[in-house]
């Protein structure tokens, strides 16, 4: 009998360790950086996303993303096609960037924090990315907003028309699994 009063005690505490399922439903991934003295601003489409996340159990969340780098936009095709290259992003060897968190503490109220290991042209740097998530009738909503040294990366080199820190803002939607 104590073993299956055991048995139902761990099925019990297996299922209570996984964070809720969120399905995404659309994303957005912008960047801005500093451009001879000017903001040039581009997106990148087609986020992925895997996310398993609950406020009141942040250690058992995950979030899982991705993004394609051949889906650059910064208005400028030329610029996009250069980007593309070896010397920045290297989309032929390294056609995605990724986002895994590795940790989620809370802020306060709808504020978080999160911890990601950023993986960009083969290299990868943990970040700190702040970040509001809001649930309203089984929709969720995340957005964060961080910075990176695009040379922590190897994408391009030092310039001084170039800025070094690159501003990345992600919304992603989702709705919560069954």
């Amino acid at each position: 009998m104590k073993k299956i009063h055991l048995i139902f005690a761990l099925l019990f505490t297996a299922s209570a360790a996984i964070a809720i399922s969120w399905t995404p439903n659309s994303a957005s991934v912008k960047f801005y950086i500093k451009n001879t003295g000017v903001t040039v601003d581009g997106t990148l489409s087609g986020l992925k996303a895997t996310v398993s996340f609950d406020p009141n159990d942040l250690a058992n969340s995950k979030i899982y993303a991705s993004v394609n780098v051949n889906t650059i936009k910064t208005g400028i095709q030329k610029r996009d096609n250069h980007l593309l290259q070896p010397e920045y992003f290297n989309a032929a060897k390294h056609p995605k960037i990724v986002m895994t968190s590795t940790a989620f503490s809370s802020k306060g109220g709808n504020n978080y924090n999160g911890t990601f290991n950023v993986s960009i042209k083969g290299k990868t740097k943990s970040v700190k990315v702040p970040f509001t998530f809001t649930e309203t009738n089984g929709k969720g909503k995340f957005a964060g907003s961080f910075k990176v040294d695009r040379l922590d990366y190897g994408v391009g080199e030092s310039s001084w028309m170039l800025g070094d820190d690159v501003t990345v803002k992600i919304s992603l939607t989702s709705t919560k699994k069954d």
